[in-house]
C-alpha cells in the first residue's frame, strides 16, 4: 500500500476528524523540518507539548530513564507559557495537517486563561492534560467532579473540538470519561502516563529527581487496552487511545478494545517510520479479515 503525504493546505480549512494515527504530546520538536518529517511518515495528526499559564522550567533531573521496557518520565510539564507559544504554533500549524494544542492549569481560571488564548490560535482541536502523574494537574482525573469541573469550564470558552487525556492512575477510569462526557468533551484519550518508580540498587534511592514519574512505552499497552475496553461500552463520545502502542498488531488491538484514532508516542523515538509501518499493516489485516474500514472493527472486542 503505497501512502503518500498530504497536500498542505491552510490549517483554518482542515477539519479534524477523530481517526487514523497521530503523534501524541510532547515527542517531537515543533520546528517546520520536524513537522515535515511527521507529515512524510504518514501522521495524520499532531499533538503540541502541554502549554501552560506561564514559562515552566519542569523538573530537576535526573528527569528520564529506561524501566521494563518503557520510558520513566518525571519531566514536570516544561514548557515556554501560552503568551510565547504562538509562533511554535504557527510553525506547526504550517504543515498541512491538523494541529491539536494540549494545554494544562493548576487552577479553573488558569486553565480557562490558556483556552481562551490558545482558542485565538485557532488549532484543529484542544487536548486538555487532566492527568500528568508528576505534576499538580495529576490529582485533576483522579476525580470525576474535579474533571466534569475543569472540563465545563474550558468548553464555556473552546469553540473548536475538545478533548480530555484522563489517566489510568484513577480507581475507577468510567466514572472520570463519563464526567469528561457530561461535561462537554467531544472525545476521550485515554491513556496517560502510569505513576511509577525505578530504584538504583547500588545509590539506594530513587533514579529520579522527583522520585516519581511517569511510564510510558509497551510496558504501559495492556493498561491502556484495558481502560479503553472499559471506556468504550460507557461513553458515546469517541475515544482516542494512546499507551504503549508500537506495532500495526497493537493498534488493531486497540481499535478492537475501543479506540477510533491512535496516538503514537514513546515508539517514534526507536524511529518516525512507526506511523507508515501501522498503516500499512493495518490495511492489510483488514483486507485479510474482510474488512473494508477500520470502523468495522472498533470496539468489535466487546461485542463478540
Amino acid at each position: 500500500m503505497l501512502i503518500t503525504a498530504p497536500q498542505l493546505v491552510p490549517q483554518d480549512e482542515i477539519t479534524l476528524k477523530i481517526e487514523g494515527y497521530w503523534l501524541a504530546s510532547g515527542i517531537l520538536g515543533v520546528t517546520g523540518s520536524s513537522m515535515r518529517r511527521v507529515i512524510n511518515a504518514g501522521a495524520d495528526a499532531v499533538v503540541t507539548k502541554s502549554i501552560g499559564p506561564r514559562p515552566r522550567k519542569g523538573n530537576p533531573g535526573p528527569i528520564l530513564t529506561a524501566s521494563h521496557g518503557g520510558l520513566l518520565n518525571a519531566v514536570g510539564l516544561t514548557n515556554p507559557g501560552i503568551d510565547q507559544f504562538s509562533e511554535e504554533m504557527e510553525l506547526m500549524k504550517s504543515s498541512g495537517i491538523p494541529v491539536v494544542l494540549s494545554i494544562f492549569g493548576s487552577t479553573i481560571d488558569e486553565l480557562v486563561d490558556v483556552a481562551r488564548k490558545g482558542v485565538s490560535m485557532a488549532p484543529a482541536a484542544i487536548e486538555l492534560n487532566l492527568s500528568c502523574p508528576h505534576a499538580e494537574i495529576g490529582q485533576i482525573s483522579l476525580d470525576p467532579c474535579l474533571t466534569y469541573d475543569f472540563v465545563h469550564a474550558a468548553r464555556e470558552v473552546a469553540d473548536c473540538p475538545l478533548l480530555a487525556k484522563i489517566t489510568p492512575n484513577a480507581s475507577d477510569i468510567v466514572a472520570i470519561g463519563q464526567a469528561a462526557e457530561r461535561a462537554g468533551a467531544d472525545a476521550v484519550v485515554a491513556i496517560n502516563t502510569v505513576r511509577a518508580m525505578k530504584i538504583d540498587i547500588y545509590q539506594r534511592r530513587p533514579v529520579l529527581a522527583n522520585k516519581v514519574g511517569g511510564l510510558s512505552g509497551p510496558s504501559i499497552f495492556p493498561i491502556a487496552v484495558r481502560c479503553i475496553y472499559d471506556l468504550y461500552s460507557a461513553l458515546s463520545i469517541p475515544i482516542i487511545g494512546v499507551g504503549g502502542v508500537s506495532s500495526w498488531e497493537d493498534a488493531i488491538e486497540m481499535h478492537m478494545a475501543g479506540a477510533r484514532a491512535i496516538e503514537v508516542g514513546t515508539a517514534v523515538l526507536q524511529g518516525i517510520g512507526i506511523f507508515r509501518q501501522i498503516k500499512e499493516g493495518v490495511q492489510v489485516y483488514l483486507k485479510e479479515q474482510g474488512f473494508t474500514d477500520i470502523s468495522e472493527i472498533v470496539g468489535i472486542a466487546g461485542r463478540t
